[in-house]
């Protein structure tokens, strides 16, 4: 089987050839979001968001506000941002970032059993290296990477990557996403709520038009 990875461990790194550029960009962001929010980043990650420079669309303002917070943050608040937002101290942090949470108000519950029977059928199963349930954010984001890489195996097609993330992302991530952006503790992670809120729209209107 394979291992759904929750890193990545180079932002906009090169893949496998086969994989179509508009296809490679698109596994490009899941991965930036993938490695993101499944841990503070690593001095090998912040060096090379600190590259980051984006366009005048909404999308490469958020690229680039990233990329400037990447060269302006102390990597130490960072990470005390992160657990703020994440961990938090008792209760917890600002923001539950699984799909059980916000479907439902609660964590391990229907949508987890869901995912974790579709995972099985895909082949995948998650990585040792981590103790979140699979239907954390940053999860999500990795398989969609996977899929549309092919990373363990042929890349999916897109009928079967509209399938998946109908399912496990589409009812839920752009909710999760703007209360990132707009969280009381959010400041180097507002700009990633950007980028993980356009995706999905920009995601939910290619698969409508494929469809």
């Amino acid at each position: 089987m394979g291992s759904a990875s929750q890193t990545t461990s180079e932002v906009m790194s090169g893949e496998a050839e086969a994989v179509a550029e508009e296809d490679m960009m698109r596994a490009q962001v899941y991965g930036l979001l993938a490695g993101l929010l499944m841990a503070p980043p690593c001095a090998g990650q912040l060096e090379a968001f600190k590259k980051l420079q984006g366009d005048q669309s909404e999308f490469g303002q958020a690229l680039s506000a990233l990329g400037e917070l990447a060269r302006t943050t102390a990597p130490e608040d960072i990470e005390d941002e992160f657990t703020r937002l994440f961990y938090g101290h008792g209760a917890g942090g600002e923001l539950h970032p699984y799909a059980s949470y916000y479907l439902t108000g609660f964590i391990y519950e229907r949508p987890l059993a869901e995912l974790r029977n579709d995972l099985a059928a895909l082949g995948l199963t998650k990585s040792d290296a981590t103790s979140e349930p699979e239907d954390h954010i940053a999860f999500l984001m990795n398989v969609m990477h996977d899929q549309i890489t092919g990373v363990h195996g042929q890349p999916m097609d897109l009928d079967a990557q509209k399938t998946f993330f109908d399912k496990h992302v589409a009812t839920w991530a752009a909710r999760f996403f703007t209360d990132l952006e707009g969280a009381e503790n959010a400041a180097f992670f507002r700009p990633v709520g950007a980028i993980g809120k356009l995706l999905v729209a920009i995601e939910n209107q290619a698969f409508s038009i494929a469809a």
